[in-house]
């Protein structure tokens, strides 16, 4: 684990949020499988950490993805993929994003430290300048779990600001409503989500990915599909452990 430094006698970060947080908690894990067009391609966790960390004087979050191709699709595109972010227990914001990627040979290996005093983001070619309350890849999938849905209407945008690859860029939901979704855990009641991504590297459009997410106070995903350049991705939930409460499945 990377040490970021920070200054236990600083001041508290300018414009830093409180977050209230009850959809997630240490122990959990949930678990996912990916299809690539009719294919079955791989698998992936989302882990929230028990190893509780403190950096600055602040309690922290450890959370960790991992991903990887599975059957015949490993043989010609091996996926070997693990994230890890530092978080802010109080102000859900991360100090630390590490990423491992392995695609196909396609190799990246990346530490990103963020300062929230100096608004900025360090990585080994660049630092930026950073807004208030900026996300990293992981960690914005575990702030975006902590909004409250309860009275959105339709076409509402919630507003996140994301950095990948020393550039900042909008991550934006728009809420698309609430429906019930199959998976192998049962039928959940969810709420639908558009995000905004990155275009041109591997979607077309900024809008190509849908997800669903249990409309309970977990916020789990459920589904989430997306069109890339070259076809189309699903990844299904089948398992999770120790949610902070009980899932919306439909008795």
């Amino acid at each position: 684990m990377l040490v970021i430094g920070l200054n236990a006698n600083s001041t508290e970060p300018r414009g830093l949020r409180t977050i209230t947080n009850t959809a997630f908690k240490p122990g959990e894990i949930l678990k996912f499988r990916i299809h690539y067009g009719i294919m079955d391609a791989g698998e992936a966790t989302l882990e929230v950490k028990s190893d509780y960390t403190n950096l600055g004087g602040r309690d922290c979050y450890h959370f960790v993805g991992n991903g990887k191709s599975v059957g015949a699709f490993d043989w010609f595109f091996k996926v070997r993929d693990r994230y890890e972010s530092v978080v802010d227990k109080d102000a859900m914001v991360p100090w630390l994003f590490v990423r491992r990627v392995n695609e196909g040979g396609y190799i990246i290996n990346q530490n990103v430290s963020f300062n929230h005093y100096s608004d900025s983001a360090k990585s080994e070619k660049a630092t930026i300048a950073i807004p208030d309350n900026t996300q990293d890849l992981v960690s914005s999938f575990y702030y975006a779990r902590t909004i409250d849905f309860t009275n959105a209407k339709e076409g509402d945008i919630f507003e996140i600001t994301g950095y990948l690859d020393d550039a900042i860029f909008p991550m934006n939901l728009r809420f698309l409503g609430r429906e019930i979704v199959s998976s192998k855990k049962g039928d959940f009641r969810c709420i639908k989500l558009r995000p905004m991504l990155q275009q041109g590297r591997v979607f077309k459009d900024q809008e190509d990915m849908t997800i669903w997410v249990s409309d309970d106070q977990n916020k789990i995903p459920v589904r989430v599909q997306a069109d890339i350049l070259v076809g189309s991705i699903k990844m299904d939930l089948v398992d999770y452990a120790n949610l902070a409460g009980p899932p919306a499945i439909v008795k």
